[in-house]
């Protein structure tokens, strides 16, 4: 192991001494699929340097879709239990998913995919709440051509991104923080987007490197039936699978009751919208603004931090940042407004806070990359 690339350890140690912070005598559960054995390595020899104990949980993306094309209830539901167990017994968890083919799971029948999703969803909401914990993906050829870019510009643009000195960035997470904290009503405009919607009293949360990597968003929700108006998403996105580009949402007392996509993808939009009624309410509004993501790739932990960007959840809301939404789905939808994908403006409380995707207070400049 000793031609081991050395950016396998750097960002090894990160999620480890800072991601999770862990302490000695503490359990992780380090759950990788098709992710190269040289980083499972180099994970557990961080664990280890830090006195802590690993468990290793391998997966794949072909194993796991087909599992999923015969997906039964009672399969699901022993699933969930078996791995509730291993969790509860965790202090720690991170997660790393490669994929050699991002639509995998594309031809799995959506009740399938709702099936195995209700199940899972207890494992996962006792992951985010009891344990410390950080998901990456990692960076194959399939996310390069993704990118549009060779595999060795998109390695190197990999690691940059994920290797970002975030401490430097908790200040102004902070500032924003605090700001959003003292918002009611927020306004959004920009082409095909003029929405309007309270965050009131809905905690608001930062996340610089300690939830997922590459990181770099301020998060919270927004009052479940307040949300009205119109919002087009443009950037493309992918969920269970399946590719979407130009989704517009019209809102009415917060409520999806119009749901669109381009290129003959609606019906599959709103299956989705309809696998339970939270489906069809936001869980979840957080600006992006990681300085060295610039352009969407179909992948929500890189497209959702995007410099100038926001994303506005369908789904499923957070317990630290809650409006009360239960849904088995939580899909990032993410919208750029810098002027080269159109401009757009937001406004808190009738304050103009951000304009083609740089903030205007002084406190936030170090969020504008």
């Amino acid at each position: 192991m000793t031609d081991m690339d050395p950016r396998y350890q750097a960002l090894a140690k990160q999620l480890i001494n800072y991601s999770t912070s862990l302490k000695k005598g503490e359990k992780i559960l380090l759950d990788l699929v098709d992710t190269p054995e040289d980083m499972a390595i180099a994970l557990i020899r961080a664990v280890r340097a830090r006195k802590a104990e690993p468990f290793l949980r391998l997966g794949s993306n072909r194993l796991t879709r087909e599992l999923l094309m015969g997906a039964s209830d009672a399969q699901y539901q022993a699933t969930a239990k078996h791995l509730m167990t291993e969790m509860k017994d965790m202090d720690a968890y991170i997660a790393i998913r490669g994929s050699h083919n991002i639509t995998e799971t594309s031809d799995v029948p959506s009740q399938r995919m709702a099936l195995a999703s209700k199940h899972l969803r207890k494992v996962l909401d006792h992951r985010v709440k009891k344990t410390k914990w950080c998901v990456l993906r990692w960076p194959h050829p399939a996310m390069a051509q993704q990118a549009g870019m060779s595999t060795e510009e998109f390695e190197n643009f990999y690691f940059e991104a994920c290797l970002l000195d975030y401490q430097s960035y908790i200040p102004a997470m902070k500032a924003l923080q605090r700001l959003m904290n003292k918002t009611d009503r927020v306004h959004i405009k920009g082409p095909g987007t003029d929405l309007q919607f309270s965050i009131k009293e809905i905690p608001t949360l930062y996340s610089g490197g300690n939830y997922n990597v590459p990181d770099g968003e301020v998060f919270t929700s927004p009052v479940k039936d307040s949300v009205e108006g119109v919002i087009r998403y443009n950037a493309p996105t992918i969920y269970r699978g399946i590719a979407f580009d130009g989704i517009e949402l019209t809102f009415q007392k917060g409520k999806i009751v119009q749901a669109k996509a381009d290129g003959g993808r609606t019906k599959d939009l709103n299956k989705i919208l309809n696998t339970d009624p939270g489906a069809r309410y936001i869980g979840e509004f957080a600006l992006g603004f990681h300085p060295i993501i610039r352009e969407p790739m179909r992948d929500i932990l890189f497209d959702e931090k995007i410099a100038g960007s926001f994303h506005f959840t369908p789904g499923q809301a957070y317990e630290d940042a809650d409006n009360g939404n239960r849904s088995s789905v939580h899909w990032d939808m993410v919208s750029i407004q810098r002027k080269d994908y159109g401009g757009g403006e937001i406004y808190f409380d009738g304050k103009l806070i951000r304009k083609d995707g740089v903030f205007l207070p002084k406190s936030l400049a170090k969020l504008n990359g």
